[in-house]
């Protein structure tokens, strides 16, 4: 899993290994962000059961203002507090 697209274009994102998770696909995140455009510049972005992270961080790469990540598996947790690390 990566950053598709934006100031941390290229960038991989850790994901949560035999968790009950299924990230976003790298297709289906190329998909939101071309129908959303320049809507997401300088937006805030709530990124639920946010997993990897993988939505908000897309969002701060693409210019984003603010992202607040919520999730309540504590694996998660742990690994999208170590994506975040690096943006």
């Amino acid at each position: 899993m990566r950053i598709i697209a934006g100031q941390y274009r290229g960038r991989r994102l850790g994901a949560v290994k035999g968790a009950p998770v299924r990230p976003t696909a790298d297709k289906t995140r190329e998909a939101v962000f071309s129908i959303l455009g320049g809507l997401v510049t300088d937006a805030a972005v709530l990124d639920l059961f946010a997993g990897t992270g993988a939505l908000g961080l897309e969002s701060l790469s693409r210019g984003a203002a603010r992202a607040v990540f919520v999730d309540s598996n504590r694996e998660s947790i742990a690994l999208l507090r170590q994506n975040i690390r690096f943006f």
